[in-house]
């Protein structure tokens, strides 16, 4: 009996089958292109037949990835009759007077990937405990790692608080209690962990793909009510920590606290080259950070 092609196989066994990516996987892999550069603003993308080919998926997994994609303003002109385009500045978040202030989580990362497309990258941040910087550096990191980005150098300064001070926030609603303040050690421990992994995932870059980098860490002798992130020389991200009552879990027990959850504060970008407030601020914001760096501020050690 004859065998029908579509059960043809080697050597009596039948030919395992590859399982189609998903819309969304579509979706990240375009993504990705447009963050990095391959994709440029204003190219036109493949057609969804040639994305469909590529792959190796149906035209409606095409269309479902190009419709993420247009809803991230990544992509305009999404149709079924002809191929989209890549947005202008689709890789940045807006900046400039107009542009809204966005969460840390949605706005930092990007502005970071698009930092790391120099050849010399520089990052100076002000914060409390470093952890959105951290979670942002991840992406650059991806990029580098897939042969996406290749810089020649990076160098990393951070401010953040003493341990030896007594920090505005986060503190106990009740005030301390004696000695002891497991608030304060807990924010302590974060801090170091999160200066660590930052350290050693930038670090790692030397050894993996021969970047030239540098990190260091300095400590502030007070409690920054706002964070600031500097790219390049060239852009300046602000947010204000605002506290709230919150509540700690320190061990088994709840802790009722005055903290701020930085992850959440809404950012403000300001750019060089979108006008003179922007071009000020920038350029203030470097003032401050060095006269900082260089004068009150001293060596920090990320251990307990």
């Amino acid at each position: 009996m004859a065998v029908e092609p579509e059960h043809a196989s080697v050597n009596g066994r039948k030919k395992p089958q590859r399982p189609q990516r998903t819309h969304r996987e579509v979706a990240d892999e375009l993504r990705a292109r447009i963050r990095s550069g391959a994709l440029r603003p204003g190219q036109r993308m493949p057609t969804q037949a040639q994305l469909a080919a590529e792959f190796g998926v149906e035209r409606q997994a095409v269309r479902g990835a190009l419709r993420i994609l247009q809803s991230e303003h990544l992509l305009t002109n999404v149709s079924k009759g002809a191929p989209a385009t890549v947005a202008d500045r689709a890789d940045r978040v807006p900046a400039g007077p107009a542009a809204p202030p966005q969460p840390t989580t949605v706005a930092l990362a990007p502005r970071i990937a698009s930092a790391f497309e120099a050849e010399h990258v520089e990052i100076d941040a002000v914060c409390l405990t470093a952890v959105s910087l951290t979670l942002a550096i991840g992406e650059p990191l991806r990029q580098i790692h897939a042969g996406r980005l290749k810089p020649a150098k990076v160098d990393v300064r951070v401010l953040l608080p003493s341990r030896n001070i007594d920090l505005a926030f986060p503190v106990p609603v009740g005030g301390r209690q004696g000695d002891e303040d497991p608030v304060h050690e807990r924010w302590l421990a974060q801090r170091n962990a999160q200066g660590q992994v930052l350290r050693h995932n930038l670090r790692a870059l030397r050894a993996t793909h021969g970047i030239d980098v540098r990190v260091t860490f300095r400590a502030l002798p007070f409690t920054p009510p706002v964070k600031l992130y500097l790219l390049n020389n060239a852009e300046a991200l602000f947010a204000y920590y605002t506290v709230t009552r919150t509540e700690a879990l320190i061990g088994q027990e709840s802790l009722p606290t005055y903290d701020a959850q930085g992850v959440r504060s809404m950012l403000f970008a300001f750019e060089q080259g979108t006008g003179l407030r922007d071009a000020t601020f920038v350029e203030q914001s470097q003032l401050w950070f060095n006269a900082l760096w260089e004068t009150i501020s001293s060596e920090l050690e990320l251990t307990d």
